[in-house]
């Protein structure tokens, strides 16, 4: 059940209530009597902490950084390159045209 904050006007009584969410609103003050108690606005008594929460998820990252995609993580050392029996097959070939004419 939760509880409500409670000020009167009349005489400046100030008092939590524990009272059901359906149950109407108090309107009778307890000290003076007069019908000038009227319900305050105040901040909930509890903080939601622990993973999961909206607050914690986004804590200590940085959300402006892109995600990599699979072929974007790949980095570009792991490509093969030309190898040196690859180079040497090239002018190998051009000799060999060569020597054919």
């Amino acid at each position: 059940m939760p509880i409500y904050e409670y000020r009167c006007s009349a005489c400046g009584f100030q008092k939590e209530f524990l009272q059901k969410i359906g149950e109407a609103p108090l309107r009778v003050c307890p000290e003076c009597h007069a019908e000038s108690l009227a319900k305050l606005l105040s901040a909930p008594g509890f903080q939601l902490k622990g993973s999961g929460w909206y607050a914690t998820d986004f804590k200590g990252k940085n959300p402006s950084k892109p995600v990599k995609t699979e072929s974007e993580a790949t980095p570009a050392a792991a490509t093969p390159a030309p190898s040196a029996s690859a180079a040497a097959d090239g002018p190998a070939e051009s000799k060999t045209s060569a020597e054919a004419k």
